[in-house]
């Protein structure tokens, strides 16, 4: 008589990971390289306007920006629109030595293509914004832009 042997209890063969950190490794590295930390936290709300004739910067690494809008913490800081340089509230007057500091920071041969851009609310008012300009004259930063968003054209 001859023996029959039963298969019971083998499955399926083990899924092979030998692999698995060099993948896991290979995603970290690609999200490391291509996120982008927030350099600034906005304490102003600023809802750009819209604008039809739209150009985009060549280099943002040469754009110092100023925010101006209502405070995101208005219970605290009230409803009239603020200025924001960098990560904290100024003045008119503290412009021209943000100014000063953003030509330091930069390389020598950069300094005369930094661009300053307003990023200001849209329902901010005028008087506000003629300041900064003023301020920005004084200082020598003549290459102003002002940061909106896309639209369309009205018929």
């Amino acid at each position: 008589m001859s023996r029959f042997s039963t298969k019971k209890g083998k499955g399926s063969a083990a899924i092979n990971t030998s692999s698995l950190p060099d993948i896991i490794f290979m995603l970290l590295f690609f999200f490391m390289v291509t996120t982008v930390m927030r350099e600034v936290t906005l304490k102003v709300k600023t809802k750009l306007p819209q604008a039809t004739e739209v150009q985009k910067l060549d280099k943002k690494s040469l754009v110092s920006y100023i925010y101006i809008g209502p405070p995101v913490k208005s219970k605290l800081y009230g409803t009239n629109s603020r200025i924001q340089l960098n990560d904290t509230f100024a003045k008119v007057d503290d412009i021209q030595e943000f100014v000063a500091k953003e030509r330091e920071d930069r390389d020598e041969a950069d300094r005369k293509f930094i661009t300053t851009s307003l990023k200001v609310d849209g329902l901010t008012k005028m008087g506000i914004v003629t300041d900064v300009k003023q301020e920005l004259r004084k200082a020598g930063a003549l290459k102003i832009n002002y940061s909106t968003r896309k639209g369309r054209a009205k018929k």
